[in-house]
């Protein structure tokens, strides 16, 4: 299913445009210099992951446990040694590796997993957090309902709940005071992480979007590359 709700602000094509002449900023510099020391599939073995990936009961819609046998492993989320020119708090998001990075203090980062947009969709540049919500409600915009016309039932928002495409948290992706239409936000097709599934959104497994917003304010900066 391609996710993507439905606010006030600049068309997903114009968004786009602007988007070219971003990623030549990013290119020309810009981009973050890696530390990732982890080798592909390699997971933290001190953490227990059929915890931290189980049900949390103390929500208010069921989030329910994951697979672990549908993720690969290396998307498993883990604090990593990460080096950036970014300030502590702001978000990396690799589209080449689908990882998402939270810069930490001391030279780390919490790595997580994510879903991206499929061909066509894609975008690149540099953004921050404008709100947040929990248990966001989804609102397929209108280019999705020419496209997904059985999606029409949801024209006036589909409420927060287990089933909601926007899982169970959404930031809110913000460009120059203007809505871009793009979140980060959980999903319940938690299998899609690692994939290009998204209508350009990034998407996490709810699990993993819920450690994030606890630990991301308002205004924090988004560099996607």
């Amino acid at each position: 299913m391609n996710l993507m709700p439905l606010q006030n602000g600049p068309s997903r094509r114009q968004f786009l445009a602007t988007s070219a002449s971003l990623a030549t900023l990013l290119l020309a510099g810009c981009a973050p210099s890696s530390g990732d020391l982890s080798l592909p599939g390699s997971m933290d073995k001190t953490l227990d992951y059929k915890e931290i990936y189980g049900p949390m009961d103390s929500e208010p819609h069921a989030v329910k446990p994951i697979n672990l046998h549908q993720v690969n492993k290396r998307l498993y989320r883990r604090r990593i040694k990460y080096q950036t020119d970014e300030p502590v708090g702001s978000i990396i998001v690799d589209t080449d590796r689908f990882y998402l990075y939270l810069v930490e203090e001391g030279g780390t980062a919490m790595r997580y997993g994510v879903s991206l947009g499929k061909e066509g969709f894609a975008w690149s540049g540099r953004a921050k957090v404008g709100w947040k919500k929990k248990w966001p409600t989804w609102t397929p915009p209108p280019e999705m309902l020419e496209r997904k016309p059985e999606f029409a039932e949801f024209s006036k928002g589909m409420p927060g709940g287990s089933e909601n495409p926007l899982g169970a948290r959404a930031l809110y992706i913000m460009k120059d005071g203007k809505d871009t239409l793009y979140r980060i936000h959980g999903t319940p097709a938690y299998w899609s992480i690692g994939r290009r599934a998204s209508s350009g959104c990034v998407r996490m497994i709810n699990q993993d979007i819920i450690d994030l917003y606890d630990r991301v304010p308002k205004g924090a900066q988004i560099l996607v590359v």
